[in-house]
């Protein structure tokens, strides 16, 4: 729907989603009470029966059904929401700033910043819209006059840029460092080096709509209802029912029709293969992205790749000659990185090796676009390294810790790594700065990423697995009951949405005995188990906990990004289930 459709249908008259008395319109009154009588109960079940019917015509128009949403506006007397409400998203979209000021916060505002009149010395007063408790209305004005600002450099039009600069924004007192910022695009070069720099698509991107969406969350939404309110609200229910169904692994969405659960029975609990082609203990494995093979690696230097399908041996690479602790997929999976305690790591049948390092190579990561990746190394002289497919360095980060692990975000914003001195660096992975960093009371043993690219997964080695926002820093949540305490245990989203964690436990090991290089000795550890631990995301509940392996550590889990119901674990007895 254009913005006027979404808003305005004939023979109503509308008061910010309200009729008035005998079809005469009166002065906006930003979410009063109708003054039409109305021989229906104001309840629709419980709830408000305008706030139902105006979600509705919202909805209709959403469906595209506007001749249903003009005809239930009409028959019901009430609106979306008021002309002038209509007229300011309509403002904004169009790019149509000074109007777009005067419509929101009024005709005659004199505030701090200025005020814009588009009256002409003969309008009306408007007081403008209402707002939402606790809106910054600095800070909202100060958002549509950087928009304009942006879009006069994308123009070109330096002049005036520069006048909004120095005129509109920097009066306003805001973040010294943000005017600053601002201040530099000036130098930009071109539109495209605008966009670069700013991180910014532009006015006939997304930009308008993203600040429109940003602007609308401090409107009170009875004077402007959210984009797509009846789908969000459907989606919460979704989503709480999903919360509460701790077998939830399904590929498809919960239907509206019926309550949704899922029954246990369809939830992978069962070993079904057994792959024994290592040599050695499987320290990690991991999926290729279309679910179609397997990697696997670890003790003696050997990589093993298996289909999936069959379940049957693909390839064996024995390029290193020594452990290989951790292995990734390319984006396309047409390559594969292999790290190791020879301080190497190589990339496929072995069309890459990377030598640089002095200590062993303890983990790697893809960039999105498969066109570079970072190596991590317990070397304290060049740890943290982007390279290029010709085994060009582009990049080093000056660190001074030892890298453990690390990931980088699927949406190529963030890289995360985990230190030997137990802590968590963030930096943004464009402009390669460091964001912040997290001390932790214990060590930590692995960092992976949700496809979403909202959070970091930690594993802690003191039996916890942590669930961490990624911009916020924030502790989302605590998974307990694993194993863990002197070993490399790694944990993995999981599940069809990946509102699982799934993770392995420390258990019995074998150890040779001094006097004969060819027995072992089973020794256990504190407190250990060989188990598998599966906890819901949303709640932290342990829904499972599975038999591992016959002896030693179940290091390392992987679920099947094209398979729900499949997923693999890494022993020490040198075996991966499936």
């Amino acid at each position: 729907m254009s913005p006027v459709q979404k808003s305005s249908y004939p023979n109503s008259s509308p008061t910010n989603g309200h009729s008035s008395k005998n079809g005469a319109s009166s002065p906006h009154q930003n979410g009063t009470t109708p003054t039409l009588s109305r021989a229906k109960t104001n309840s629709y079940f419980g709830h408000d029966r305008e706030e139902v019917t105006r979600l509705l015509i919202q909805s209709l128009g959403d469906l595209g059904y506007y001749n249903s949403a003009e005809r239930l506006s009409i028959e019901s007397g009430y609106e979306v929401e008021a002309p002038s409400v209509a007229a300011f998203r309509h403002a904004v979209l169009q790019g149509e700033w000074a109007e777009a000021e005067a419509l929101l916060f009024g005709t005659e505002a004199a505030e701090e910043g200025g005020g814009v009149s588009i009256s002409n010395g003969n309008s009306h007063h408007h007081e403008g819209l209402r707002f939402a408790e606790n809106a910054n209305k600095k800070e909202l004005r100060f958002r549509m006059r950087e928009q304009k600002y942006l879009e006069l450099l994308e123009e070109r039009d330096l002049g005036s840029a520069l006048m909004v600069l120095r005129q509109e924004l920097t009066p306003m007192n805001q973040d010294t460092s943000k005017l600053h910022e601002l201040s530099s695009l000036i130098v930009c070069q071109s539109a495209d080096d605008l966009k670069a720099q700013a991180q910014w698509d532009g006015a006939l991107g997304g930009s308008r709509h993203i600040l429109l969406e940003d602007l609308s969350k401090s409107i009170s939404p009875s004077v402007m209802i959210p984009e797509h309110r009846l789908a969000a609200l459907l989606s919460q229910v979704k989503q709480n029912q999903i919360s509460k169904c701790l077998y939830h692994n399904p590929h498809t969405s919960p239907s509206l029709f019926a309550d949704h659960i899922c029954d246990r029975s369809q939830f992978p609990l069962q070993t079904i293969r057994e792959l024994k082609e290592s040599t050695g203990e499987v320290w990690f494995l991991e999926f290729s992205h279309n679910g179609k093979y397997l990697a696997a690696s670890g003790h003696g230097g050997t990589v093993v790749i298996y289909d999936v399908e069959t379940f049957t041996m693909r390839h064996m690479f024995k390029d290193h000659t020594d452990h290989v602790p951790f292995l990734t997929w390319s984006p396309d999976d047409s390559a594969l990185i292999t790290c190791s305690h020879d301080q190497r790591a190589k990339a496929g049948q072995c069309i890459l090796t990377i030598e640089h390092h002095g200590q062993p190579v303890t983990t790697a990561a893809w960039a999105p676009n498969g066109e570079t990746f970072v190596t991590g190394s317990l070397d304290m002289q060049t740890q943290l390294c982007l390279w290029n497919l010709k085994g060009d360095q582009v990049y080093s980060w000056a660190t001074d810790y030892r890298i453990l692990d690390c990931a980088i975000s699927p949406d190529g914003q963030r890289l995360v790594t985990i230190s030997s001195e137990k802590q968590i660096f963030v930096y943004n992975f464009v402009t390669r700065e460091q964001l912040y960093c997290i001390v932790l009371r214990t060590k930590m043993t692995c960092v992976s990423i949700s496809r979403d690219s909202r959070y970091m997964l930690i594993n802690m080695a003191e039996n916890e697995v942590q669930l961490i926002d990624i911009e916020t820093a924030d502790l989302v949540r605590r998974f307990l009951g694993q194993k863990q305490s002197e070993f490399i245990i790694r944990s993995a989203f999981g599940g069809a949405d990946e509102n699982l964690i799934i993770s392995g436990s420390e258990g019995l090991y074998r150890h040779p005995t001094n006097n004969d290089m060819g027995a072992y000795i089973l020794k256990r550890k504190r407190a250990t188990d060989s188990k598998v631990y599966i906890w819901h995301k949303e709640n932290g509940t342990l829904i499972e906990t599975l038999e591992g392996h016959a002896t030693g550590c179940v290091n390392a889990v992987a679920w099947n990004p094209a398979d729900p119901c499949m997923f693999a674990s890494a022993g020490d007895d040198q075996n991966v289930r499936m």
